[in-house]
């Protein structure tokens, strides 16, 4: 007997929606599948496999890191890899396109593969790491969590906020590597510039005549704070849309995220001479003709950096402190991520980090930090011969800087003296 017209509908319109109920179900098993065995397993420029090294060891050395059993036939995966794909079909993938290429320095008849061999050999530690460095790290780490407590006297903005309260444009300071499960937030000032060039090499988001660079040295100084070379946490929304949030929180539970610090006064100090003492137009024509104008006497200060300092004109630190601790300058735009707040990059209090290194310590600290990532046998921190700011220099830089001012300052950064457990320097504030 024939259906009628209604009936047919009704079938019609019951199948539609059981086809939407299964789609529901197998996104949330796909869900609950990453929460199980983790993200680790949903990269972005493979296919999802987990972490590992691109590079090969040479014949003969085993890889530091094996395949997981389980994962050995990826048939799985490969299913849910196809799956994903279906919706994020069209959306750009944003790892691909950070693979840029650069003109090669010579040219060779060789192909790419046969010039890809790894700069060291590979090795295995049998040794284990002191215990006074485990020692050290669980220190800095139990210092934080401690001020981040409810418990804790010290207060400051945002300190009681979840990780979703955290607006995205301040996600931006946070680079992952899926290669390798590795989530670095980079502070500028910090020897932020030779911690990019070792993420640039490990991700390999930056090739060479087809090859990617495999020396942190190599990569050319005008590409290696191009944000398009570093895929960062403000980035997922436009790949991942709504299961951004999601996918952040099982990168961070399951990478091995790591951030350096350094003392706040210095890091200041270091900031000004950078890019104050130097010809940098932006930063003059965007900050020191504010200081200038506010804070120096010159109702018309240059156009350009180049005719300021061909006048001798140029912001002196103690106009770039009282910068700092005018009020109007934060209502008129966020601190520059040059002298903004460390915490105010990393939120250490909504991110549990595995490794706190510091500047002070930075040769230490990486090679220990590198072992651990187990990327040491690819990768070397780059030794640093230039003069770098030091805290010796405090009270030279500091002589012209009233009391309360100096008072004022360290309020405005005693958030990140304490939780990366710095001095308050005392002599500095009360001489």
């Amino acid at each position: 007997m024939e259906l009628s017209k209604p009936d047919k509908m009704g079938k019609s319109r019951l199948f539609r929606i059981f086809l939407i109920l299964g789609s529901v179900f197998m996104i949330l098993l796909i869900i609950i599948y990453w929460d199980d065995v983790g993200a680790t397993h949903f990269y972005l420029h493979t296919t999802i496999s987990g972490p590992h090294s691109s590079r090969l060891p040479p014949e003969g050395h085993a890889p530091p890191n094996k395949i997981p059993e389980e994962d050995k036939d990826g048939s799985f995966l490969s299913d849910i890899d196809a799956f994903v794909n279906q919706f994020l079909e069209g959306t750009p993938d944003p790892t691909e396109q950070a693979r840029v290429e650069t003109p090669a320095h010579n040219q060779s008849s060789e192909k790419p593969e046969e010039r890809y061999v790894p700069r060291r050999e590979w090795k295995i530690h049998l040794t284990p790491i002191a215990i006074e460095k485990k020692q050290q790290q669980d220190s800095r780490k139990q210092m934080i969590r401690d001020l981040c407590s409810s418990n804790s006297s010290l207060d400051f903005p945002g300190k009681n906020r979840t990780f979703d309260d955290i607006p995205n444009k301040e996600l931006d300071h946070l680079i992952v590597d899926d290669r390798h499960g590795i989530i670095y937030c980079y502070v500028p000032k910090v020897a932020c510039t030779n911690w990019k060039r070792i993420m640039i090499v490990l991700s390999e988001s930056l090739l060479v005549d087809g090859v990617p660079y495999q020396d942190p040295l190599d990569v050319p100084a005008d590409l290696i704070h191009n944000s398009s070379l570093h895929f960062t946490f403000n980035k997922f929304w436009k790949r991942y849309g709504k299961f951004s949030r999601h996918l952040m929180k099982i990168k961070l539970k399951k990478y091995t995220k790591f951030m350096f610090v350094r003392d706040p006064f210095v890091r200041l100090i270091s900031a000004y001479r950078n890019k104050f003492e130097q010809e940098n137009e932006d930063f003059y024509k965007k900050f020191a003709v504010i200081m200038l104008k506010r804070f120096g006497n010159y109702s018309d200060p240059p156009a350009s950096v180049v005719d300021a300092f061909a006048a001798g004109i140029k912001p002196t630190f103690s106009n770039f402190i009282q910068y700092l601790l005018d009020p109007n300058t934060e209502k008129e735009m966020p601190f520059n991520e040059h002298w903004r707040q460390m915490y105010r990059l990393c939120h250490p209090c909504q991110i549990n980090y595995d490794f706190v290194g510091k500047l002070e310590t930075l040769d230490e600290d990486a090679e220990h930090l590198l072992r651990i990532l187990r990327v040491d046998n690819v990768v070397e921190f780059p030794s640093s011969h230039r003069n770098r700011t030091v805290s010796s220099w405090e009270q030279d830089w500091f002589a012209n800087i009233p009391f309360e001012s100096r008072r004022e300052l360290y309020k405005l950064y005693e958030a990140d003296f304490r939780l990366f457990g710095y001095s308050k320097p005392e002599k500095l504030l009360n001489e």
